[in-house]
This record gives C-alpha cells, sequence and structure tokens, in this order.
C-alpha cells in the first residue's frame, strides 16, 4: 500500500460511499449513470475517494458487480480514487477478487481500494445462492484476507498460482464493519479501518479504541488509520433537507419490514407512514445523520470528528432526486474545505 495515501492532507480528508440507488420510476441504467456523473462532480469539489458497497437482491441498490461498477467509475474520472465500500470477501475466492482489482490497478494505476467486508450483503436465501460452500466459508476470512494479500504482492520464488494482473499491483487493503470483530482483525494485521456508522452506531467508540491500542506496524501502514462512515443530507434549507431524509426512513422501515424496494421520494409534510416504535429504531441506526443546512452539517462532522478522532471521513447520502444529491454533496464540500481551513489553523 503507497505510503502516500495515509499521510497528512492538510485536514481530515472526505470521501463518498455510494450505493448506486435505483429510484420509484426509473433503473439500474439511470442508477450507474448517476453515480458516474456525482463521481466526476466528486472529483472536481476535492472528495478524496468515491466507493461503491456490494449488496444483492436488493431492489433499489444498482452496484452489486462491485468490481465493474468501480470501473465505470474510474473511466469516466481522472484522479479521484475508486474502490469498494466494500466487497463482500465471503461470497468470492480471493484469487477472482485479486484478479479483477488487479486488473482495475492496472488500467486505472494508483487510484484503486480495496475495502472488504466479512457479511454477507445480502438475506439468507440469497447469500446460499452466492455461497455454494456455506460451511467452508463460515470462519475463513482472515484466512483469505491474507490470501488476497498474497495474491497483490510480489510473487515469491516458484509461486506456481498467481494472480495475472494482480500480483506485485499491492492494491491498498482495507478493512470494513460495524462491529469490534473487523476492527480487531484490521488492528493485528496492520491495515487501514473503516466503520460503518452510518447504519450500525453502537459499537463505533469502542471498535476505534480496541483498533488503535492493539494496531501492529505492519509494511503498508505505521500506525492506525480510521474512517468513520456517516450520513449528510444537505440543502438550502433545513425544512427541504429534512424532507430528503424521509426517503432513506422509508427504505429503512420497508427493509426492517422485509421489503425491500426502489428508494422512494421523499414525503411531503409531517406524513410519516410509520409506528413510533419504528420511528425509535430509525432514530436509532441512523444516528450518525446530519440533516439540514451548512452550517448544520459543519457542526455535526466537526463534533463527530472530535468524538472519535477519525482520520477521515466518509459521506453518505441517498437522496431520491440526483439534482438534490448534487447539491447536498456540493454543499457538503463546501463545508468540508472549511473544516480542513480550521484543522490547519489549528495545527498551526
Amino acid at each position: 500500500m503507497p505510503a502516500e495515501d495515509f499521510v497528512g492532507h492538510g485536514g481530515v480528508p472526505f470521501s463518498i460511499l455510494d450505493l448506486a440507488p435505483i429510484t420509484q420510476g426509473s433503473d439500474a441504467r439511470v442508477a450507474l449513470n448517476n453515480s458516474l456523473d456525482l463521481a466526476r462532480h466528486a472529483e472536481q469539489w476535492g472528495y478524496r475517494r468515491y466507493w461503491v458497497a456490494e449488496h444483492h437482491n436488493m431492489p433499489g441498490i444498482a452496484s452489486s458487480a462491485t468490481a465493474v461498477v468501480i470501473g465505470h467509475i474510474a473511466g469516466g474520472t481522472e484522479s479521484i480514487r475508486v474502490g469498494s465500500g466494500g466487497v463482500m470477501l465471503p461470497n468470492h475466492v480471493p484469487l477472482v477478487v485479486a484478479e479483477q482489482f488487479g486488473t482495475l490497478e492496472t488500467l486505472y494505476p494508483g487510484r484503486i481500494d480495496l475495502g472488504l467486508g466479512r457479511a454477507p450483503g445480502t438475506d439468507q436465501l440469497t447469500m446460499r445462492a452466492l455461497r455454494r460452500d456455506l460451511p467452508k466459508h463460515a470462519d475463513s476470512f482472515p484466512q483469505d484476507v491474507r490470501e488476497l494479500q498474497g495474491y497483490l504482492a510480489t510473487a515469491n520464488p516458484g509461486q506456481r498460482v498467481r494472480a495475472v494482473p494482480g500480483t506485485g499491483t499491492e492494491v491498498p487493503i482495507w478493512l470494513l464493519g460495524s462491529s469490534v470483530y473487523s476492527a480487531s482483525l484490521a488492528a493485528q494485521m496492520g491495515l487501514p479501518f473503516a466503520f460503518a456508522a452510518h447504519f450500525s452506531p453502537d459499537l463505533l467508540l469502542q471498535a476505534l479504541d480496541i483498533y488503535r491500542h492493539n494496531f501492529e506496524p505492519s509494511e503498508v501502514l505505521s500506525k492506525p488509520y480510521a474512517m468513520v462512515v456517516a450520513n449528510v443530507f444537505a440543502a438550502d434549507s433545513d425544512t427541504e433537507a429534512r424532507r430528503l431524509f424521509t426517503s432513506i426512513q422509508q427504505s429503512f422501515v420497508n427493509l426492517r419490514r422485509g421489503a425491500p424496494g426502489q428508494l422512494p421520494p421523499p414525503l411531503e409534510g409531517n406524513e410519516r407512514p410509520w409506528a413510533d416504535y419504528e420511528q425509535d429504531t430509525i432514530d436509532h441506526a441512523l444516528a450518525f445523520s446530519f440533516v439540514g443546512v451548512a452550517e448544520t452539517i459543519r457542526d455535526g462532522l466537526q463534533n463527530l470528528i472530535n468524538k472519535t478522532g477519525a482520520d477521515e471521513l466518509m459521506l453518505a447520502g441517498m437522496i431520491y432526486d440526483h439534482g438534490a444529491r448534487l447539491r447536498s454533496f456540493e454543499l457538503v464540500a463546501q463545508v468540508c474545505k472549511q473544516l480542513e481551513y480550521r484543522q490547519n489553523i489549528v495545527a498551526a
């Protein structure tokens, strides 16, 4: 992993996590084209990375073939780092992942990240369709990560199985998670770690503490590097931002009810078609969601940085209207520049 990818860049860098949302009345082609459009804008606005996530059998998410989508994004941009947030490694054999990401790194050198997760990214039935040998994959995540590292490293003399392309590309590997398991493994392996606080906030601080206190320096990383993922919904008024936020709230309720679907349009007025107990569940799961005008977002992100000591923030925003999503991330980019300026002043 290139050391310069984790040195100081003048404040905490900001990145984007995209699930390529398929909105109601639209289709996957539109979603993927919208993702490329957002990535091009993100590059202009100064975001460091643009990651897409692996999910399966989800009517509202178009990024199931994650490596293919990364190629689509990287091929349509010039400098922003593009990667997976993440590839669910137990769904794949390490050699195939090494070949896919080795190919991406060969095509777009110095721009590809490989974030790895151990969750299925889907329901149990679909997981069985993806994994033909479930018992074998149940507890093999650490071994699979090490095998994948070996394929991406310089080949050893006499090594008979190689990833071509892939060998020697040293694609940066991240471990992703929403529990202490991945935090512990990332610390043990000396890898960067990203915590998915945007949907699972409970163990954030505990996981970061475990990661930092148990970190063992490695050939790729000399000290801990922790990314925190949160949601942002920015608009030119608080009312509009809260309206945009209702799309992901609806999606979350539908998912919990066992009826996932395409991303619905925002609710109007005070309409809330869910029960009080469901509202409590929404509020808890989406606790790290910053909703409002630029000043509100700025204060929320600054508090998150102060609370977690994050080395980098990755921001998600499942917004129904593509123009509103662009505007949200544009406002957040302006906020990020303000925060970086503040951090530089403090550091000086």
